[in-house]
């Protein structure tokens, strides 16, 4: 039968008719930049997060770029950065002329190696970014510990972690700020692009929501070079009407993860997801780990089963990252994981026979004879 990576028709379906009712109302009151659903949405997601303050921005490349932007991080600066993220995290550093120093992970949760950090500080440091992967939190206590001690700020990468919790707070509420994304394929994802930063700084916050709009407080009057990045009404309507859905839909992603769990118990050759405590997963992704990763993932292709890698080349890798001056071997548990990490079909309607389908494809192809194109 086969089974997708991700079933996006399902969600739109489960909130198109009340999405259309709040899209048909903006359209009615032609209220589409910076307005009362956005401003519903800020107010909703803050407290969601756990935060005092929401400002809703273009992307969450453009969350992570303006909050730099907002502490005046800049040229001669450093950002430590894992080395195994989504680009995105390390291009945010670039992006405002600043260098991204990179961290390697710890190899059970793929995020950012606590331990590693004392050795990438420098006198130029001036804020780390932890990333909260595949739907789980880095382990914050240390890191944040780590910050205070040195003066730096801690910005969550959180774009994979909407719901997700470390010591009964929401990742959105853990360091000093942080950056969301509303791609459509995130666990909360709009219909196009958006992002959001969450902080319980009030002047931070008031500096991000000057800067996505022309440096301007005040229309026409602008204080400073600021540029164009505003989450816009129609995006804020929907992601409205999803965010009252998002634990359940949570739930859903948790309960195939549990599936996965006991049906791939055992399989030889396959390291599963663990759960980093005391941080709760939302399983924005389900990432498993095997030497024979390229092997098993043609095989999942032939039996019609979604699967991505995420991802295939660690940051220092990276042709555009190549001026940091790594080499190979330079973060060894960063390219580890890009070697075998796989990402299965997750989403929150996924039933358990679907699960069920998935997992006989992965033990028929990752135990018993692989030899077939080995």
């Amino acid at each position: 039968m086969g089974v997708p990576f991700l079933d996006l028709r399902a969600m739109t379906d489960e909130v198109m008719p009340e999405a259309m009712r709040r899209i048909e109302a903006v359209c009615a009151s032609s209220d589409f930049i910076l307005g009362e659903e956005l401003e519903r949405f800020e107010t909703a997601f803050a407290d969601y997060c756990g935060a005092r303050h929401a400002v809703g921005v273009a992307s969450g490349l453009d969350a992570l770029k303006l909050i730099l932007r907002a502490y005046e991080i800049g040229p001669g600066d450093e950002v430590l950065v894992p080395a195994h993220t989504f680009v995105a995290t390390a291009l945010a550093v670039s992006a405002v002329g600043a260098r991204p120093v990179l961290v390697d992970i710890e190899p059970d949760f793929f995020t950012i190696n606590p331990e590693a950090l004392a050795s990438a500080v420098t006198s130029r440091t001036r804020a780390v970014i932890p990333v909260h992967l595949y739907g789980q939190t880095a382990d914050m206590d240390p890191v944040v510990a780590f910050a205070r001690h040195h003066g730096l700020k801690v910005i969550e990468d959180a774009a994979q972690a909407h719901g997700a919790s470390y010591g009964g707070r929401r990742a959105g509420g853990l360091g000093d700020a942080a950056a969301f994304s509303f791609y459509p394929g995130k666990n909360l994802g709009a219909f196009g692009d958006g992002g959001m930063v969450t902080t319980d700084d009030a002047a931070l916050a008031e500096r991000v929501k000057t800067l996505r709009n022309y440096g301007s407080s005040r229309k026409y009057y602008h204080e400073e070079l600021g540029e164009n990045s505003r989450l816009d009404t129609l995006q804020a309507a929907v992601l409205n009407v999803k965010l009252a859905r998002l634990d359940a839909w949570n739930e859903g992603r948790r309960n195939a993860a549990r599936g996965y769990a006991e049906e791939l118990a055992g399989a030889e050759g396959l390291i599963l997801p663990r759960e980093q405590k005391p941080a709760g997963h939302v399983y924005h992704l389900y990432v498993l780990r095997s030497e024979r990763r390229d092997l098993l993932m043609r095989r999942l292709g032939e039996c019609r089963i979604g699967c991505l890698i995420h991802y295939p080349v660690p940051v220092h890798l990276q042709k555009a990252f190549a001026f940091l001056g790594h080499e190979r071997g330079a973060f060894p548990e960063a390219e580890r994981a890009a070697d075998e990490v796989l990402s299965l079909p997750m989403f929150p309607t996924m039933t358990r026979e679907q699960v069920s389908e998935v997992a006989a494809a992965v033990r028929g192809k990752s135990s018993g004879e692989t030899t077939e194109g080995a």
